[in-house]
């Protein structure tokens, strides 16, 4: 995997090194901006590629601690030279596993339910369905190798009862991102994301709570 030179996220307070495959963007910063300044306990970082939504998280929530949950070996390498170039070795670690497998999962030394957010922006489309790209680091980040609700599956495993779990993904997914956490989450909160005003929604914002009976709301779009 081939590195480029850090970039700047949240104003520069955070430096982020990155392959020149998959690059994180927008995506990253609205699912990182669900992190509340005051969020106490273990934030997840699922799917975290080189760390940029777990690491802002960190940034966000000084009195948190943050876990980085990857599959590749290259970009958990690359995930924890992000920790240590921004001083978060204190409070952020990495998971290098398969955050899909109970197995994975402990062998790694993640524990179930521990979780008070769980962060996921998962890849966003399914081989049969669009042409999959020949760079593997690109692939891995925007091909899925399992279904949508066997990803929510794992993240939620890893949850705590009464945490937070939040999802970043394409606005045409809305269903099957709903069907994903049916009967798994309460008070679940769907924001739409635009491009401009009047456009389609491009991007979707998914909440919900591990235990909650609240019922579900439509919040107020988001231009970006």
């Amino acid at each position: 995997m081939s590195i480029e030179a850090a970039d700047g996220f949240l104003d520069g307070r955070l430096r982020l090194k990155q392959g020149r495959g998959h690059r994180a963007g927008h995506d990253a910063v609205l699912l990182a901006s669900l992190t509340d300044a005051n969020q106490t306990g273990l934030i997840l970082d699922i799917g975290a590629g080189a760390g940029a939504v777990g690491l802002m998280a960190a940034t966000l929530a000084p009195a948190a601690t943050v876990g980085l949950v990857e599959i590749d070996p290259e970009s958990c390498g690359l995930a924890q030279e992000n920790v240590a170039l921004n001083a978060l070795s204190g409070r952020v670690s990495v998971y290098c596993c398969d955050a899909t497998s109970a197995k994975s999962r402990r062998a790694a030394g993640l524990a179930e339910e521990k979780a008070a957010l769980v962060l996921t922006n998962p890849p966003f489309y399914e081989a049969d369905r669009v042409r999959v790209t020949p760079d593997p680091d690109k692939a891995r980040a925007h091909v899925a190798a399992v279904p949508l609700a066997e990803w929510v599956r794992g993240c939620l495993a890893l949850l705590a009862p009464g945490g937070v779990f939040a999802m970043v993904h394409r606005a045409d997914a809305l269903y099957e991102c709903l069907a994903s956490v049916a009967g798994r989450l309460g008070g679940v909160t769907v924001r739409p994301v635009y491009s401009r005003p009047g456009a389609p929604a491009v991007r979707i914002l998914v909440t919900g709570v591990k235990g909650s009976r609240a019922p579900m709301r439509v919040l107020e779009g988001l231009v970006v």
